[in-house]
């Protein structure tokens, strides 16, 4: 007998959309809804008129959403696919053309210039891979017709309160389909906590405005938890009858600790005081890359919840600013 799943299996996929979006209501009575929200909330009528004008469901958008890759990528593939010697030269040229900035930057957030550039290069890929969706088109149809509805009718709100303040346009307000926009990727939530207008003409513009792209990376960062020159980790190397049962972001000792039991960087000296609390990671288990984190390695979590992400970030930005 075949199943609710087999059966669904057969049908075109827009037309299991059409079917959805009809239990939802009309996207017509969803945006008349956003409006009376956006209203309630302060947003002018006149910045809701031209941001609304004209949008629809986005066919491109859904498909992106429901069809999202299922693969798990191991710690050693995705370091191989994100930390790539092409990123690392576009990004020792990035870091040569903005020195004074991220000097700028550093002095008046006190985050490091490698962990903010690491996060550059790997969210844009340094402001060149940004996103072509329009993010009012992208938020809209999710917050309709998406998976997570709920998530993004809140970022939708937002993306209009953003365009009311007057720092871009709906037309240059352009990211990803799931709506993270410009050069680091912010979500409208985020940009309204995070970004800074750092070059001073009066807009916060994360889009083509290296200072406030750099700028409002390191306001994230220094908001969750980065402060001073310390760095995120180090690479490092295990004695051979080291417990694998004692790693982990949870497990939090000393750095002498560890030291004392015979873990020692893959190259250089320690980093951090023998009394830093620290984890060990080893990501792809025993035999595989293993890494000594401090305590700024928890920012770079709170941008992107991923141990992968956040190694990635400390080696690309080391490698990018050494």
């Amino acid at each position: 007998m075949p199943t609710r799943r087999s059966v669904l299996a057969t049908i075109p996929a827009a037309l299991v959309a059409s079917a959805t979006s009809a239990a939802r209501g009309s996207f017509s009575e969803f945006l008349a809804g956003i409006r009376a929200e956006a209203m309630r909330r302060g947003i002018r009528a006149a910045t809701i008129d031209v941001a609304l004008q004209g949008v629809a469901p986005d066919q491109k958008v859904l498909e992106r959403d429901r069809h999202q890759p299922e693969f798990t990528l191991s710690w050693a593939q995705y370091r191989a696919l994100l930390v790539t010697e092409q990123r690392i030269v576009a990004g020792r040229a990035a870091v040569a053309r903005n020195r004074a900035v991220l000097a700028a930057v550093r002095e008046r957030f006190d985050v490091s210039p490698g962990v903010i550039t690491g996060i550059w290069g790997l969210e844009s890929s340094y402001g060149t891979k940004n996103g072509d969706f329009r993010v009012v088109d992208a938020l809209a149809t999710l917050a309709w017709n998406g998976r997570r509805a709920s998530y993004f009718r809140p970022e939708l709100i937002d993306s209009l309160r953003i365009l009311d303040e007057g720092d871009i346009t709906p037309l240059r307000m352009t990211g990803s389909y799931a709506g993270a926009m410009g050069q680091p990727q912010f979500m409208p939530s985020s940009f309204l906590r995070y970004a800074v207008d750092f070059d001073g003409d009066g807009r916060r513009d994360i889009w083509t405005s290296v200072p406030d792209v750099l700028g409002s990376i390191a306001n994230y960062l220094a908001r969750s938890g980065w402060y001073g020159v310390g760095t995120w980790g180090q690479s490092v190397v295990l004695p051979a009858q080291f417990d694998t049962a004692s790693v982990g972001r949870e497990t939090r000792r000393p750095l002498g600790e560890w030291a004392r039991e015979g873990v020692r960087p893959l190259s250089g000296a320690w980093r951090a005081a023998p009394g830093t609390p620290t984890s060990v990671l080893v990501p792809d288990g025993p035999g595989g890359d293993a890494f000594v984190v401090y305590p700024h390695f928890l920012a770079i979590r709170r941008y992107n919840p991923s141990d992968f992400y956040a190694l990635a970030v400390g080696l690309l930005g080391d490698r990018v600013t050494t």
